[in-house]
């Protein structure tokens, strides 16, 4: 009989979505949960939408594009078969 390796535990990153900015403050969602961080403890040039690694406080821009492409799906599906409504402004 052979012995199998003993498999590493794969690492698994807490990740957060930059909902928004208030004062000195950037909200996140993190598990579908708010949190604040000072606004400076992140990576210069962050913005509402990126998603981040908490772990390394770093942008992780596969996991941002793939929110971002989510949240353009599902603005589409909502507003499918539907009238925008009057005026000169885009949502």
């Amino acid at each position: 009989m052979t012995k199998k390796k003993p498999r590493k535990p794969q690492r698994t990153r807490t990740l957060a979505s930059v909902d928004r900015f208030e004062d000195g403050l950037a909200v996140l969602i993190v598990d579908g949960r708010k949190q604040t961080r000072r606004r400076e403890e992140l990576p210069p040039g962050v913005r509402e939408g990126d998603v981040l690694d908490l772990e390394t406080l770093t942008v992780d821009a596969e996991a941002t594009e793939r929110l971002r492409t989510e949240v353009r799906e599902a603005r589409e599906r909502a507003m499918k078969d539907k009238t925008p409504p009057p005026g000169d402004f885009e949502l």
